[in-house]
């Protein structure tokens, strides 16, 4: 159902405001509110802060720094299909390769090529198996063994900071640089939404507001586990305490999160464009295979949303 007409002007004006980064703007589109947001999150740099130091390694600040961590085999990421995918996004937009902008190739090819060899190269010194670990296996790995140390680019979870969820908590924070950019991460999380089957729209409505209010999204919400998207809750001192630092962490992270692309064919497109990004950096196929692949996926995606 479109929201829109649904709440009122200080409802909206008050979830459109305190709603941190786009994560009200991502369930807004073609003039309609299809989703309230309930959780926030986005890819963003994890360690072990007792590990780290153990080691006596440096948080990278730079691309190269990172490399260096890698080849020291302290640093891994997710590289399953989906992630991999949006961490390719992600450096799309680093070296402006204007993604998504046509509608006969998902970007300038040049620069695409460049971010291909970016993600290959991270991802030579890590383990095979992480083409089958997603964000919550990265961090189970992290905080149940001393295995890895740093983690660049995962979705965050941020119960994996408290010491009372696990023994060995993480530290959330900053992206690294490329090219004095700072990186900027692909927005995720979760909405309310109201099915237009739904007998009972006032009262969905209802329950949808009070789940993702203020005072749930800071108290209850947060305390059972959750990952508010209300900012008051990031914002709040006492939380950010339980949590570990998470919220304040990484509160810049999420707050400059960017929007992924929401045509029609777009979900079927993320789902499968990451299969071909694994056979390259598996060196499988070369990198003008995997640009020519993911170029027909891409069309393909752009066609449905017109039929």
């Amino acid at each position: 159902m479109d929201l829109r007409n649904y709440l009122t002007d200080e409802q909206w004006k008050d979830l459109e405001q305190n709603s941190i980064g786009k994560s009200f703007a991502s369930y807004f589109l073609d003039q309609k509110l299809l989703a309230i947001p309930i959780d926030a999150a986005t890819p963003a740099a994890s360690w072990r802060p007792d590990l780290m130091d153990k080691m006596r390694l440096r948080l990278p600040q730079t691309w190269n720094d990172l490399i260096t961590l890698a080849d020291k085999k302290q640093a891994i990421m997710p590289g399953f299909g989906a992630d991999l995918f949006l961490n390719w996004l992600m450096l799309l937009h680093a070296v402006e390769a204007r993604p998504f902008e046509f509608s006969d190739r998902i970007a300038l090819k040049g620069k695409a090529l460049d971010a291909l060899g970016l993600l290959k190269r991270l991802a030579e010194p890590m383990p095979a198996e992480i083409f089958n670990w997603n964000p919550i296996k990265i961090a189970e790995l992290m905080t149940c063994s001393d295995q890895f140390a740093y983690c660049p680019f995962a979705y965050s979870y941020g119960n994996y900071c408290r010491s009372s969820f696990v023994r060995r908590p993480l530290k959330y924070g900053s992206l690294i640089r490329l090219d004095d950019r700072p990186l900027q991460s692909i927005l995720g999380g979760t909405g309310l939404a109201i099915s237009t089957s739904c007998a009972h729209v006032d009262l969905a409505l209802d329950f949808s507001l009070f789940c993702t209010s203020r005072y749930v999204q800071s108290n209850l919400y947060t305390y059972a586990g959750g990952q508010p998207a209300r900012r008051e809750a990031w914002k709040s001192d006492p939380l950010d305490s339980f949590s570990g630092s998470f919220f304040s962490s990484s509160y810049d992270v999420h707050e400059n999160a960017i929007l992924r692309p929401r045509y029609s064919g777009y979900v079927a497109f993320q789902e499968h464009a990451g299969e071909p990004l694994q056979q390259f950096v598996k060196g499988e196929i070369t990198a003008v295979t995997t640009w020519d692949v993911i170029n027909d996926m891409y069309r393909r995606s752009r066609n449905t949303e017109k039929v």
